[in-house]
């Protein structure tokens, strides 16, 4: 019989006397799922490759929307090769590497206007000569499925022994979780 842990939180909004219950792991998926989209924010460089294909993975810079969690956007060229799209991979490592995640998820064509008009930015303009009237520009929406996602940022304990030479135990050395997004 596996027992789950709980954990209670007090809702800073809340009226006195209600509380909230959550299981321990979703709260803990909840909390690396936020680093994971954190991470992207500051440094949305992701490597993105078909499944099945030659695995040769393109760069790209991912179009994220902090109200979309479940989704995100690259611009393309239609001569691209992840441009049929498909089931795809993505790899991103943080800026600070200490953020790590595989994303699998399907790639499809944006056709609606108003999302390319959304991202449109100067710097993507750069890539496209006639703009977003260009004959080759492509968007193309990442579905996410799930997510296995390393957080490698050490506890303090764990830090102090790694600047000390001590051994250090592997939980003292951050997260490793498969996330269902």
């Amino acid at each position: 019989m596996k027992i789950r842990r709980l954990v209670q939180l007090t809702p800073f909004n809340s009226n006195v006397g209600q509380t909230l219950i959550f299981n321990k792991e979703e709260l803990c998926l909840a909390i690396l799922r936020k680093t994971m989209w954190k991470a992207m924010s500051d440094s949305p460089k992701v490597m993105v490759s078909l499944v099945g294909e030659d695995m040769h993975a393109e760069p790209m810079y991912a179009q994220l929307d902090k109200d979309a969690d479940s989704e995100f956007w690259f611009y393309t060229s239609r001569d691209n090769r992840i441009a049929k799209g498909g089931k795809a991979m993505v790899q991103f490592a943080s800026k600070g590497h200490d953020v790590f995640a595989c994303i699998r998820g399907n790639l499809t064509v944006e056709s609606r206007k108003e999302v390319i008009d959304k991202y449109w930015s100067n710097p993507v303009e750069a890539w496209f000569e006639k703009g977003k009237d260009d004959p080759s520009l492509l968007m193309l929406r990442f579905e996410l499925i799930d997510a296995e996602v390393w957080d490698a940022d050490p506890s303090l304990k764990g830090m102090f022994k790694m600047l000390t030479g001590k051994t250090v135990k592997p939980e003292e050395m951050g997260e490793h979780e498969k996330v269902d997004l």
